[in-house]
């Protein structure tokens, strides 16, 4: 049993050589840079940066343009002359639209501003989740140390029994001591070594759960580097009241931040509702063309020059005189121009049309839709307001018991230190007598695990301090550091 003990802890051993070491700030880093939650809030917050650029883009006028071709048969109407035509006709049209809001009771302008609160508070809601983050791997950083730091007392005080049992057994050998206080001494060695292996376990799954917070694989081989840790003090545990880091907290924070963002956001919400009921003002504009391939292929097209009158013998009129027949000979003014091809392009440059409107919509009556969506707004606006006050609550409480817990531990390290005097002090009494025959092994193995409790209460005590400490620090801006 020892044999294989002492293999696993050399070979442990040699395995941490062979790791590489990490300091705090380089598990922070990697976990920040490792973390998917993270990296889905950060397109969250792109989305809500697109939201708001395409919010303040809606100021700009419209640009639409829209094309039809078509081709209709049998009996239909002729896009060109609306006439009833009984042909097959190829037509196309093009129509480019233009518009913007001029005026629509400050709704456009509220909702780019309520657009802007949104994606600060998620930009707070990005920096609240690193600082958790941040805050549970110096967690689980120092819960590594403190198993390291368990771990080497157990192998210390495994030691102390191994030299111990070496003593027994040269003294019944002697025949200064029975043989049951050798039983009792391998057992209470056993049992050493037992929290030898327990306190590698905790290690491993302390590393485990840091491994975790870093995104790495469990597969992955590391150590963290050891550091000086404060020692808690009773008189002086801490450089500020409760009160001062709460209000550094409620200033700092950024969960508080983003809560009061979003009752920001929600009045402006109400604003948004409000506008409703003004009257909003548009201008709009148009410009369109079509082609019919019932129109006629050639026409008239005057050069602007002038005109001539002409006799043009008539067609349809005549006189007879002495038996003659003869047209009337009709005055006839002949416009300067000439015949000319109308194709595709022509065609849609004589029927352009343009247009031009302002429009003006007076809400009057809409089943009371606006003043529901006031009151929505209302109601989304108190629920922020009370999201808030439970944020405050638990930031509050969070110091509170951060505190409390910090005084406390800050305490019982220093009695602890006091009772572990006095018990090293019955211990060193108790191993003298046990070598000189006055008490048995069960009574030296009580006053050693006595000793051996107070020990290991002393370490816990300490990183209680510490981390407690630290999350005060954290909630005061306070850069986190163990140094």
């Amino acid at each position: 049993m020892k044999k294989w003990l002492l293999a696993f802890a050399l070979g442990f051993s040699a395995s941490a050589q062979a790791q590489q070491k990490y300091t705090l700030q380089q598990c922070v880093g990697i976990a920040l840079e490792n973390n998917l939650q993270l990296k889905q809030q950060g397109l969250q917050v792109q989305s809500g940066q697109n939201t708001l650029d395409q919010s303040k883009w809606q100021k700009f006028p419209t640009l639409n343009l829209s094309a039809n071709q078509g081709l209709q048969s049998g009996r239909n109407i002729d896009p060109f002359t609306n006439q009833f035509v009984e042909q097959t006709v190829n037509f196309s049209s093009f129509q480019l639209n233009t518009g913007v809001n001029l005026f629509n009771g400050y709704q456009l302008k509220n909702t780019i501003k309520q657009n802007q609160q949104n994606l600060q508070a998620l930009q707070k809601d990005v920096e609240s989740n690193r600082n958790a983050l941040i805050l549970n791997v110096a967690t689980s950083y120092l819960n590594v140390l403190n198993n390291q730091e368990q771990l080497e007392f157990a192998r210390r005080q495994a030691e102390t029994t191994r030299l111990q049992l070496e003593r027994t057994e040269k003294l019944v050998k002697a025949g200064s001591l029975p043989e049951i206080n050798l039983y009792d001494i391998r057992s209470q060695l056993a049992n050493d070594e037992l929290s030898i292996v327990n306190a590698q376990n905790s290690i491993e799954i302390a590393k485990l759960t840091l491994k975790q917070y870093l995104n790495l694989p469990a597969s992955e081989n590391f150590d963290l580097i050891p550091i000086n840790l404060p020692l808690p003090s009773s008189s002086a545990p801490y450089d500020a009241t409760l009160e001062q880091v709460y209000n550094a907290a409620i200033k700092y924070l950024p969960d508080m931040e983003a809560a009061t963002l979003r009752i920001e956001s929600a009045k402006t919400g109400i604003e948004i509702a409000r506008g409703a009921k003004l009257p909003s003002l548009s201008l709009g504009g148009g410009l369109s063309s079509s082609f019919s391939s019932a129109a006629p292929k050639q026409r008239f097209v005057g050069d602007g020059g002038a005109s001539r009158v002409v006799d043009v013998p008539s067609t349809t009129r005549y006189v007879s005189y002495a038996g003659f027949t003869v047209p009337v000979i009709e005055k006839t003014t002949i416009p300067s121009g000439s015949i000319q091809n109308f194709g595709y392009l022509d065609q849609l440059n004589f029927n352009r049309n343009a247009s031009l409107s302002l429009s003006l919509r007076v809400p009057i009556f809409n089943a009371y839709q606006v003043r529901y969506r006031i009151a929505n707004a209302q109601i989304q606006q108190k629920n922020a307001e009370y999201q808030s006050q439970i944020v405050r609550n638990q930031v509050r409480q969070t110091v509170e018991q951060a505190y409390y817990t910090m005084l406390n531990a800050a305490k019982r390290y220093e009695a602890t230190a006091k009772q572990i005097e006095s018990l090293e002090l019955s211990f060193k009494a108790a191993e003298a007598r046990l070598n000189a025959g006055a008490i048995n092994a069960v009574e030296y193995n009580i006053s050693k695990n006595n000793l051996d409790r107070s020990r290991a209460s002393l370490i816990q005590a300490k990183y209680e301090y510490i981390f407690r400490s630290k999350i005060l620090d954290f909630y005061q801006n306070k850069p986190l550091s163990l140094e």
